[in-house]
């Protein structure tokens, strides 16, 4: 999503992926970049492509064919790479506490998502970014009955307000969301988005000690902290403005970050690892590198002993000390 509006095809503030059906050969390519990088799953681009957020920008009418054109060209990719397709089940934004209206809208909602994942042949289905543990456990229930047996990835957004102990907005502690999702069903319980990798490493360890089956862990790849835990907490420090959504660059991992992040998911046993918001393709190889996979961009992975700073061969001109001076570059004292 974020990666399309960079690239100037997807609109911040709705960020509904028109681009599937204004430029589809993009959505293809990005798919086949990802899976290139080192992505085991082609993830469907059908986040926010659901009726409550296309009746917003006036193209409801447009919604099933939107998802199936992503469904299918996400399909088209998995099987020419011998990789998964996952359907992609987000938040709706109507799911409202103690609400059987908005229950029974967002469940609608789930149904004909569900059902076309379904029929464009997904391998699983990750839902994900619920805030909340009612709004997991209706979209939960809807993969159980409407997803043909498909394995399912259920994944909580920990906001701003959360920590391990501390309830989502209808009341129940964030861990303990977790584990009754898992023992009502879901396959891989985990987190995603807000929290970016040293902060949700530390919700999941947490959560380790609940939760003894599969996880999932995909944060976003900015550096949050104890003091600002979610993205949209971020600030520019110059100008004291919100950097969400479109000024995080200045707040991107470093690779050393997703290599630290990529080491403390082994270390817990983290079975489904991804990158959320923000997520670039290079990110995603050095996270598969550092899980000891072998990705086909890793034949371009960084080697310094290449570089014309460290190469000293007068034969083809080259020289480290003429490198140095030309440069300024000094060795370390």
């Amino acid at each position: 999503m974020f990666e399309f509006e960079r690239r100037g095809y997807l609109q911040a503030g709705s960020f509904v992926p028109v681009v599937t059906l204004e430029k589809p050969e993009a959505v293809r390519l990005l798919y086949e970049e990802f899976v290139h990088a080192g992505s085991d799953i082609v993830q469907a681009l059908t986040y926010y492509a659901h009726r409550a957020k296309l009746r917003i920008i006036g193209r409801e009418n447009e919604l099933e064919k939107m998802n199936r054109d992503a469904l299918k060209m996400a399909r088209q990719v998995a099987d020419e790479t011998g990789t998964l397709m996952a359907g992609n089940i987000c938040n709706t934004s109507v799911w409202k506490p103690d609400s059987p209206e908005a229950d029974e809208k967002v469940r609608n909602i789930f149904k004909e998502e569900i059902r076309w994942a379904v029929e464009e042949g997904a391998d699983l289905l990750i839902g994900e970014t619920y805030f909340s543990y009612g709004e997991a456990k209706i979209a939960l229930d809807c993969m159980k009955e409407f997803g043909n047996g498909l394995p399912i990835v259920l994944n909580i957004s920990a906001n701003s307000s959360h920590d391990p102990t501390r309830p989502t907005p209808d009341g129940v502690p964030l861990i303990e969301a977790l584990k009754r999702l898992q023992e009502e069903g879901a396959d891989v319980v985990g987190l995603n988005c807000h929290n970016g990798p040293m902060t949700m490493i530390k919700y999941l360890r947490e959560a380790r000690k609940v939760i003894k089956g599969p996880m999932a862990a995909m944060p976003v790849p900015y550096r949050t902290s104890d003091k600002c835990q979610s993205m949209h907490e971020l600030f520019d420090p110059e100008t004291g403005k919100k950097s969400f959504p479109v000024d995080l660059d200045q707040w991107l991992c470093s690779r050393q970050h997703i290599v630290d992040f990529g080491n403390a998911c082994k270390e817990l046993g983290i079975q489904v690892v991804g990158i959320c918001c923000g997520n670039r393709s290079h990110m995603t190889r050095t996270l598969a590198e550092t899980l000891g996979r072998t990705p086909p961009a890793s034949q371009y992975s960084m080697d310094m002993s290449k570089h014309i700073s460290v190469i000293d061969d007068e034969e083809h001109g080259f020289s480290v000390q003429s490198f140095r001076e030309s440069f300024h570059v000094q060795s370390p004292v």
